[in-house]
């Protein structure tokens, strides 16, 4: 079955959405499932119709809130497409402060409009979330024959810790550093601690995850609370679960 499908930006980098348009090895065939109604990263043509809509980004202004709106009563299925719109993603960083003092130091006095960032389901229905930052071509490719086919499409439910095994990597912590690989959730192959760089949980927290045990092994190996914390909120990924243990 060909999907009709359109894809939205939001607050965000676009990144997931090239990595639908980059995948060269397999664009054609993937494209061959797909009806594209709209996606700027792709064509220019714009069409109101689509069955599943994906929405790259978290939402920080008003006009894109009545946009998001619109388009969820046009979709049958909502796809929260990336970190940004499945948590918030690195754009919450900015709800730390306050917005008008923000906004002040930046821009001066330019007239900005700004709302504290919200991830996608905090104002419609979500029917489907792919998190990553960015998303990972082959799970999306994966979802995307399961939605073609009428299949369950589902995400790994272990840590990221499991494919890190698999990759046969030195532990980070291992070797001095804190990584959320042991509470985030899989498919990322484990590209960031396979490239000795920490996981900061951008798939958000894996099922069954044991978030005391975690605050008890940072703590035994003598590493800082207070960087755990600042990884925990990196994307906002793991509220309201990222409280202090101690």
């Amino acid at each position: 079955m060909t999907l009709k499908i359109a894809s939205f930006d939001f607050t965000c980098c676009e990144g997931c959405q090239l990595q639908l348009a980059n995948r060269e090895s397999t664009l054609i065939d993937f494209l061959e499932l797909l009806n594209i109604r709209n996606f700027r990263e792709i064509l220019s043509e714009k069409h109101e119709d689509y069955d599943i809509v994906f929405i790259e980004g978290s939402i920080s202004r008003q006009d894109e809130v009545e946009r998001l709106l619109k388009i969820r009563e046009r979709a049958k299925v909502l796809v929260a497409f990336g970190t940004c719109a499945c948590f918030g993603g690195v754009n919450s960083l900015k709800n730390r402060f306050k917005l008008d003092e923000a906004v002040r130091e930046v821009y001066g006095n330019m007239a900005i409009e700004t709302l504290p960032v919200r991830k996608i389901s905090d104002l419609v229905k979500v029917d489907l979330s792919i998190p990553g930052c960015p998303v990972a071509k082959e799970e999306v490719e994966r979802i995307m024959v399961s939605l073609a086919t009428d299949s369950i499409p589902t995400l790994p439910n272990y840590p990221v810790c499991v494919e890190c095994k698999q990759q046969l990597n030195t532990c980070l912590f291992d070797l001095g550093e804190i990584c959320l690989g042991p509470i985030t959730r899989a498919g990322c192959n484990a590209v960031c601690p396979t490239g000795k760089t920490a996981c900061l949980g951008c798939r958000g927290p894996a099922e069954e995850l044991n978030m005391p045990a975690f605050f008890e092994l940072v703590k035994e190996r003598g590493l800082s609370l207070d960087d755990l914390h600042e990884k925990l909120a990196f994307y906002n990924a793991f509220e309201p679960l990222a409280t202090d243990e101690t």
